[in-house]
């Protein structure tokens, strides 16, 4: 059991599998609920969508996370405008700002006097370089999303398989769909440091997917997915220093091979995949 305990000795490390399993777990949630309601596209633009807010954070030497923040909320602003103002689907609105928010965090970035480092660091995130203070920063966000997500369970619940009925049950599916918006946003944003921008959205989507692939019920899918997530975490540390690769990178790839692993699993036994109804 040595060569898993010894990527651990380091504090470094150490720091890394408390932020990452914070990130997860986070991720994890609110990963079900963006799986469950086919809103993947509309994570993945917004993953991609804080990328100017960060870059115009370094550049200006702000907190990042407010940059972040900021451009999360003008691309679902955005979004919401070319949808409401125009015949066109939501989907169009996230096409369009998913190029436009990426491109122009590159342009950004690329006024920096370290453009590659910036960009590197933005876009891959530094697993090792997590600190104390992002931890803390992790610690309040998790506790966030848990909260949230407990009081608003049957909001989510029932918007997610049957709009209508939510609307019939005065359960506010325009409010409720808001604050999920702003709990995959806050954790988005909360999780860049640990894994990057681009590869954030393996930890959002991967475990979730693979989760759903076991179990049916949603409760029992946010802890799978919270429990692959850690797993990922673990299992991605232990791999990037035996193999000597990028941790980030190695974090936000597990997950997409647990879910492969498990879909070819279930395909040889044939058994049924959970599918959204």
């Amino acid at each position: 059991m040595g060569w898993l305990i010894e990527p651990f000795d380091l504090g470094l490390q150490q720091r890394a599998l408390i932020g990452g399993s914070l990130a997860a777990i986070a991720l994890a949630i609110v990963g079900t609920w963006v799986v469950i309601r086919g809103m993947t596209f509309f994570g993945d633009a917004l993953v991609h969508g804080v990328v100017p807010g960060i870059a115009l954070a370094v550049l200006l030497d702000f907190n990042l996370m407010v940059g972040a923040a900021v451009a999360a909320v003008v691309m679902i602003g955005g979004i919401n405008l070319v949808h409401r103002q125009t015949a066109f689907s939501e989907d169009t609105g996230i096409g369009l700002l998913f190029v436009g928010m990426l491109g122009l965090g590159v342009i950004l970035i690329s006024k920096s006097d370290s453009f590659t480092g910036s960009l590197t660091s933005i876009l891959f995130g530094d697993a090792l370089g997590v600190t104390t203070g992002d931890i803390a920063v992790l610690a309040v966000v998790t506790a966030v999303v848990i909260v949230a997500s407990l009081a608003l369970y049957r909001h989510f619940l029932v918007l997610a398989f049957n709009e209508e009925k939510a609307t019939l049950l005065g359960l506010r599916p325009g409010l409720a769909h808001a604050v999920l918006l702003g709990l995959v946003t806050l954790g988005v944003v909360g999780s860049f440091q640990t894994v990057g921008t681009l590869l954030v959205f393996g930890m959002l989507v991967g475990p979730p997917a693979t989760a759903a692939l076991l179990v049916r019920r949603v409760p029992a899918m946010i802890l799978a997915a919270a429990v692959i997530g850690v797993a990922s975490v673990v299992i991605g540390l232990v791999v990037s220093y035996h193999a000597d690769t990028a941790g980030s990178a190695t974090i936000a790839v597990t997950p997409v091979a647990l879910f492969f692993l498990v879909l070819s699993m279930r395909s040889l036994r044939g058994g049924p995949t959970w599918a959204r109804r």
